[in-house]
């Protein structure tokens, strides 16, 4: 696989970046958008023009990742080129009526990809109106435990107002889009870690419907979140990523997910998190550290490379990162890690993506982006599911 990357700034002139860049190569295979939404909305036209007959997907952020770091204001284009004879990319597209239409929605987005031969699929959402759960649930549904699922929803740097996704004909606020992935040489691998610390007693779930929490122990979920946050509770419902509640199950011990705010409801004192609750479990608060957060991200990334070694890519190469064999190969690693993180770590965000890249040396391009939330397979498993405030990696590359 050969991977190239560009970064678009606010006062370039996009077409003739865009004519410069890979001039002379044939077509990527896949081409993937991460941006900014004021740059989201003036490449979409031109990277049509320029790569018409390429798989285009992307979305907006809260904050862009490459391989020169964290940026903000950019567009970040990552350009996939595969070299095994059946390497390829389909894309499929769906609109999102509204967050009822998650499960729904994911069905017909998974049922539009040819299940012969599909080794996984990376699958951007807007990052507001949606039950990412129900979505990957969705999915799942149609393309069994066999495919991985991997990707995120769209951020609008911490607005929580309006989020846009690119696909094949322009940008939208309200679609999904994937691309599913075909070849015997591509080879993916993922690692998933958080770096929260849960505080303060575990709340008894009392009411829920889906992703939407009515109450905790019998009370209104918003109030005894409030009372929690203090002074940041004036600041909802921003402040809430810096407050993600872990998910305990019915023996108060903590399953792995994490849950965030992406609403608040003063009417009925209610919470809309980004994925569902379980309605027989327990929450209870999370806070972090910078050093934590990066700590877990470096966690992520080494267990995706652990991943990648044992697919079969070859042996650890402790001068360039992960040893792709004789053959020094290039990989994608794509990260996916929560605006909340962002926030928590402010101008120290670098580090995160530093950490990652260290682990990856030579070995993979770095892209990804800042997200209202992270989908990746769960606890080594195929199985998908929806994270907020953790980093996600997943590694794509191929064997030769």
């Amino acid at each position: 696989m050969k991977v190239t990357q560009i970064t678009l700034r606010e006062h370039d002139d996009i077409e003739q970046r865009l004519a410069a860049w890979d001039a002379g190569l044939p077509a990527p295979g896949l081409l993937l958008v991460f941006s900014a939404i004021p740059l989201l909305q003036r490449v979409a036209a031109p990277l049509a023009a320029r790569f018409s007959a390429t798989p285009r997907i992307g979305c907006s952020t809260a904050g862009e990742i490459s391989n020169d770091g964290v940026g903000d204001g950019s567009c970040v284009l990552t350009a996939l080129r595969f070299e095994s004879a059946d390497g390829r990319a389909l894309q499929a597209s769906t609109r999102l009526a509204d967050m009822a239409d998650s499960e729904a929605a994911g069905r017909r987005l998974a049922e539009q990809l040819p299940l012969a031969g599909l080794r996984a699929v990376l699958v951007l959402g807007q990052g507001v109106a949606i039950n990412g759960s129900a979505m990957i649930a969705g999915m799942a549904q149609v393309l069994g435990r066999s495919v991985s699922i991997t990707g995120g929803l769209a951020g609008d740097a911490a607005a929580f107002q309006e989020t846009w996704v690119l696909n094949q004909s322009g940008v939208h606020k309200d679609e999904l889009v994937c691309v599913g992935l075909y070849g015997e040489a591509l080879v993916f691998a993922h690692g998933t870690m958080g770096g929260w610390s849960p505080f303060g007693p575990a709340r008894r779930v009392t009411r829920c419907a889906g992703n939407v929490l009515f109450e905790l122990d019998g009370e209104p979920a918003l109030a005894v979140y409030k009372r929690y946050l203090g002074d940041y509770a004036r600041d909802l419902p921003a402040s809430g990523l810096l407050f993600p509640f872990a998910m305990l199950g019915r023996d108060h011990d903590e399953i792995g997910l994490i849950r965030t705010i992406l609403g608040v409801d003063e009417n009925d004192g209610s919470l809309t998190l980004a994925g569902d609750i379980d309605p027989d479990g327990y929450l209870k608060l999370m806070h972090a550290s910078t050093d934590a957060l990066v700590g877990g991200a470096e966690a992520a990334a080494q267990a995706a490379a652990a991943a990648a070694e044992m697919a079969g890519l070859g042996g650890k190469d402790q001068a360039q990162g992960l040893g792709l064999g004789s053959k020094q190969a290039q990989g994608l690693g794509l990260l996916v890690s929560c605006v909340g993180r962002k926030l928590v770590m402010g101008g120290r965000a670098e580090e995160e993506v530093e950490a990652v890249a260290e682990v990856f040396g030579q070995s993979a391009v770095i892209a990804g982006f800042y997200s209202n939330g992270e989908i990746s397979p769960f606890g080594g498993m195929l199985e998908c599911k929806l994270h907020n405030q953790t980093m996600t990696i997943t590694y794509l590359g191929e064997r030769l």
